[in-house]
């Protein structure tokens, strides 16, 4: 099959050097302005001005007329916990009264709470709610996340949630990349026995997981209420001795030097990253780990510390954002609302947020050669967006502005008419 996009107002390519995009890097998107893609077999063929391309189309070739809009990469979501039942909208209304986080969760609440419901629910159960949620993050302009487990925290649910992420990534469209989280919190038949908890997800849930192929991915909830220091070490050697890659919560609540054993162990990302320090900063440079920082965490959670976006960019980190989608202390898809939250609240530019959410998440997910720009030999997500410049995107809080979301140059969403 052969597709032509064309018309484009501003087709945001965002081609450049083979690698994450840092420092001034961030600002340069590759725009051709009234320019046009040709896609064969589901893959990139050819970028340009539409004057070129529309003069030389095949003739069995399917035409796209974007009208004059914003088309820019399909955005891929590097944090997300999309898979949970239930709610926390109890929790909602608590924290709006005055209560905290900490203290939501030191009496049952938070993520425990969340793992009773998931635990009670059958893997059926499960993948229907989670399938529901696929048109939220395909009408923000979402093609591709990282979804994580651990909302089951033993070993039988943990399973079972990697293979509900499996069953959404054979159903499709979205693109899954699975994560097993099964140190996210010390469940309630372990509280006090936080270390017997750790030699479990080790001797146990790590070892079937890796057997099993459910997940790419291993990470930890670094802190000391959760997994500490020393036992966050230990499930990410465990983890890569299995073949995994790691990928961290380091330095959100507390700043307890989790940013330095992310870059001591070569993990892919270090996330959250609100308390770090500058030696936290210089190790990850020095490792080259990149950040995936969650602004919408911080705001559902009423807070006003935010990650240091802009003193990682001039340190040279190669900045990610991302939803950090939960049902707890960040409940939303969207990505055009972090992108407006990274500009308002961490001072990124339009443009570095744009870059921070294509491709230099596909690389912190390993896949910035298959996607994250569009350019020749790159698969065809893409997205054509209800505006005529790309900071619109950012600009108008609270808008999604997605018209219709391609992956594999096959359209998965289009907004109705009267949306």
């Amino acid at each position: 099959m052969t597709l032509a996009v064309v018309n484009c107002g501003q087709l945001v390519t965002l081609q450049g050097p083979a690698r994450p995009r840092i420092r001034q890097e961030l600002r340069k998107l590759s725009i051709i302005e009234n320019g046009a893609m040709l896609i064969r077999d589901g893959a990139i063929e050819q970028v340009g001005p539409h004057a070129t391309i529309a003069s030389e189309l095949p003739s069995d070739c399917e035409v796209v007329d974007a009208g004059h809009r914003v088309v820019l990469p399909g955005f891929v979501d590097a944090h997300t916990h999309p898979v949970f039942a239930g709610t926390r909208v109890d929790e909602f209304e608590q924290r709006a009264s005055g209560a905290t986080y900490e203290e939501i969760a030191a009496a049952g609440g938070g993520i425990r709470s969340t793992v009773r419901k998931t635990r009670a629910a059958s893997e059926d159960e499960l993948f229907e709610s989670a399938a529901r949620r696929t048109e939220w993050f395909l009408r923000g302009g979402t093609t591709t996340l990282e979804a994580k487990s651990g909302y089951g925290l033993s070993c039988d649910d943990e399973l079972k949630m990697l293979r509900v992420i499996r069953r959404l990534n054979s159903r499709g469209p979205l693109r899954y990349v699975p994560t097993f989280l099964g140190a996210h919190e010390v469940p309630d038949e372990y509280r006090g026995r936080a270390p017997e908890y750790i030699d479990l997800v080790i001797q146990l849930m790590l070892p079937r997981v890796a057997s099993e192929r459910l997940a790419e991915y291993c990470d930890v909830f670094c802190e000391p209420t959760v997994c500490d220091v020393s036992s966050s070490r230990r499930v990410m050697a465990a983890a890569k001795k299995l073949g995994l890659r790691i990928r961290m919560h380091a330095d959100q609540l507390t700043c307890s030097g989790a940013a330095q054993v992310a870059a001591e162990l070569g993990a892919a990302t270090a996330d959250h990253l609100e308390q770090i320090d500058e030696a936290g900063i210089h190790a990850l440079v020095e490792a080259g780990v990149q950040p995936v920082l969650l602004p919408a965490s911080v705001y559902c959670l009423g807070r006003s510390k935010f990650p240091p976006a802009r003193r990682m960019i001039e340190a040279g980190l190669a900045v990610v954002l991302a939803t950090d989608f939960n049902p707890g202390s960040s409940p939303t898809p969207s990505i055009p609302f972090v992108l407006s939250l990274a500009s308002a609240q961490m001072r990124m530019t339009p443009a570095e947020a744009i870059t921070a959410t294509t491709v230099n998440a596909a690389y912190s997910l390993g896949r910035g050669d298959k996607i994250g720009s569009l350019e020749p030999g790159k698969r065809a997500d893409f997205v054509i967006h209800d505006c005529g410049d790309y900071r619109e995107i950012s600009y108008l809080v609270g808008v999604e502005p997605a018209h219709s979301v391609f992956i594999a140059g096959q359209c998965v969403y289009r907004r109705r008419a009267n949306g």
